[in-house]
């Protein structure tokens, strides 16, 4: 497939399956014609001997990949839900089959790498960032929580740096999404035509050898001693109170943040960054995590924070519960309960 018209397109140069993300004016994001594509693409160059590795990369000069089209679910949540559900399962899908990838896939997580993004990007198996990555987990902004084994990651991650980035939502850097476990590998942005020409003449290896960086320091892990210190609580809410205490700064800031996200969100992703580091794959992650999507879509705070920050654009999200006070251990245990159409691999 070598058409540039189509929302994925793709071509082979001397054995190296080069992929695009093409919805630039979205930055890419991601629906349901795209997963199905890019999961084709990948099912065909896995088993196609002649095809060694594999690099995506997203068209435009905004970035990879935004995320999923999340007014598509907004629509979907408002109807019945099976056109998200059926996103988010072969989404799913898509994201487990990058994990296990047999070859070398190498994604170029350049510019805006959010939320699904992510699932397309950092489960690779050689992941590159640049000095324009913006990496992020933004999804407790419109009442969702972090999916597309987002949370295998963030649970991983050194000390709480992962519950930081999961519960404020915040983007960080290259440099910080090789700190944290994202990514692999940092480029100059303006050497990724570079990379790409070496990759296809070379071979991964010696491309990557030749043309990576040493990373500049990770802001966010110089901030570890106050993160994990105050990331330690039992409940978002302890969480907060720590950060207040911690005083004025960064920590002061995050907490800020925090109280603008939805207070059910909040409390399921925390659960879930803690159950995931206890599941043994990115598989079983994903599988929790498309039992928290189906039940987010029965929830108040997801078509009321998509509606805020991206229908309306009101920014201001009418949150239900109200508060994390209000959240109760029963709302969050909802959340996780199996699903008539498990996911399964």
């Amino acid at each position: 497939m070598t058409d540039e018209s189509g929302e994925v397109f793709g071509h082979v140069d001397n054995g190296v399956g080069f992929v695009t993300l093409n919805r630039p004016k979205a930055i890419n994001s991601l629906n349901q014609t795209m997963i199905d594509e890019l999961s084709v693409v990948l099912a065909a160059w896995e088993q196609d001997a002649t095809v060694g590795a594999v690099v995506l990369s997203g068209a435009g000069e905004r970035g990879l990949c935004a995320g999923g089209d999340v007014v598509a679910i907004y629509h979907s949540a408002r109807a019945d839900g099976v056109e998200a559900r059926r996103f988010w399962h072969d989404e799913y899908l898509l994201n487990a089959k990058i994990g296990r990838f047999p070859k070398p896939y190498v994604s170029l997580m350049d510019g805006i790498v959010m939320g699904g993004g992510v699932g397309v990007g950092a489960h690779a198996n050689t992941r590159v960032v640049t000095d324009t990555s913006k990496v992020a987990m933004p999804e407790v902004g419109i009442g969702f929580i972090p999916d597309v084994g987002g949370a295998y990651l963030l649970s991983r991650a050194p000390g709480a740096l992962g519950l930081h980035a999961a519960l404020t939502g915040a983007p960080f850097s290259g440099a910080d999404a090789i700190a944290l476990g994202f990514a692999d590998h940092y480029v100059p942005h303006d050497k990724l035509d570079e990379l790409r020409q070496a990759i296809a003449a070379d071979g991964v290896a010696q491309a990557i050898a030749t043309h990576a960086i040493e990373p500049p320091a990770s802001a966010l892990a110089a901030q570890r001693d106050w993160i994990d210190e105050c990331y330690a609580g039992d409940t978002v809410a302890d969480i907060v109170t720590a950060l207040r205490k911690h005083g004025a700064g960064p920590a002061d800031d995050a907490a800020d943040l925090i109280e603008t996200r939805s207070p059910i969100a909040l409390s399921v992703t925390l659960e879930a960054v803690r159950r995931a580091a206890k599941l043994d794959s990115l598989e079983d992650v994903l599988a929790q995590d498309y039992r928290v999507s189906s039940a987010s879509l029965r929830s108040h705070d997801l078509v009321e924070g998509i509606r805020a920050q991206l229908v309306d654009k009101d920014r201001n999200p009418k949150w239900s519960p109200v508060s994390l006070a209000a959240v109760t251990a029963a709302d969050i245990e909802a959340y996780f309960a199996p699903v008539e159409d498990e996911l399964t691999f």
